[in-house]
């Protein structure tokens, strides 16, 4: 009897930034749907370290920040050995591919992206070529690895769009060269917003520092900021319009519960705000407990993590030198031996 070759996974890629301490919307909005693909998808998951320097960073500050950030993921639950994690500076590919991709993105589609909009604004005194051509290195880390899906939110689906026109536009240039990758949105903690402006998305930036919970955060503080979260004056748990605070908190503690809306109505019916936010702050401070538990042994042993990120970096540069290759072929480079 013929043995069938079992079906391929699809392969997702994804990067988080190690711009700083890392907070509960990232890992509620993506790490944590990033450890749950780990066993259906093949995984790809970078830090994207050269993302990072588009706004001036104090190298000591960036090396303990992307330290921090690669013991954070390990201890979230990304396992090296079911998946590819490695830092994006440690693999040349993605900013050689990503200077043939600036050829092949016109200046109109550059000018037009969101986030170059508002970090212009934000960073003034330094608006550089890296952060107007930010969204090519983008575009190189996802094509390098024939990605099929990129776990988005909705900040992230116009770069995702210029990926694939970019892809597009390469391929019918020469001929089939790139995957074209499709969005993948996660069921759950898609936009954690900030607990004292829920208008706008937690963030490591928030000038309020009651407004963010950092993963990292202890839990006296983890406490008191989900005290001082903003609600309304309905005073009643439940999920409608004009509650943008109470929506909030529903969302985090279903994310962290796995309760529906409809249970936690239940749950707190008759109660106040100030026992729902109390509720969440214990939910969110005994869930991340074995998750600091293990950051702090997996920061304490270099060496360990060290081990880990050489051999992601040498696994994924196998990957990403074979599409490069062939992108510099079709571009008609000439290579630098005879294969």
């Amino acid at each position: 009897m013929e043995q069938q070759t079992p079906e391929r996974k699809k392969r997702i890629f994804s990067a988080i930034q190690p711009s700083g301490d890392i907070t509960l919307g990232n890992y509620l909005g993506a790490l944590k749907n990033w450890v749950s693909l780990q066993d259906s998808y093949d995984c790809i998951f970078a830090l994207a370290d050269l993302h990072t320097i588009t706004v001036r960073q104090k190298p000591a500050d960036l090396r303990h920040h992307t330290l921090n950030a690669y013991a954070l993921l390990l201890a979230c639950g990304i396992d090296p050995k079911r998946s590819l994690f490695f830092l994006q500076s440690h693999v040349p590919a993605h900013s050689q591919l990503a200077w043939i991709l600036n050829c092949y993105t016109q200046f109109g589609e550059l000018q037009r992206m969101t986030q170059f909009k508002d970090k212009s604004k934000k960073h003034a005194d330094n608006v550089n070529a890296g952060l107007f051509t930010y969204p090519s290195l983008m575009a190189a880390d996802i094509l390098l690895y024939q990605t099929d899906f990129v776990p988005v939110g909705e900040d992230q689906t116009q770069h995702l769009e210029l990926t694939r026109n970019i892809a597009e536009r390469f391929n019918n240039a020469y001929s089939p060269t790139f995957t074209l990758p499709a969005a993948f949105v996660g069921k759950e903690g898609k936009r954690i917003m900030s607990l004292q402006d829920p208008s706008h998305k937690m963030s490591k930036s928030d000038e309020n520092v009651n407004g963010c919970v950092y993963v990292l955060d202890k839990p006296d503080d983890i406490m008191r900021k989900f005290k001082r979260a903003i609600t309304d004056s309905e005073a009643s748990v439940h999920y409608g319009e004009g509650k943008d605070g109470i929506n909030n908190l529903m969302e985090i503690y279903s994310c962290i519960t796995g309760e529906t809306f409809d249970q936690i109505e239940h749950d707190f019916s008759g109660k106040g705000y100030g026992d729902f936010k109390a509720a969440v702050g214990e939910a969110v401070i005994e869930h991340l407990r074995p998750i600091q538990e293990r950051f702090a042994q997996y920061s304490s042993d270099r060496d360990y993590m060290e081990q880990y990120w050489n051999d992601g970096a040498e696994k994924a540069a196998r990957i990403a030198n074979r599409t490069l290759q062939k992108v510099m072929k079709k571009v008609g480079f000439i290579p630098p031996h005879r294969s």
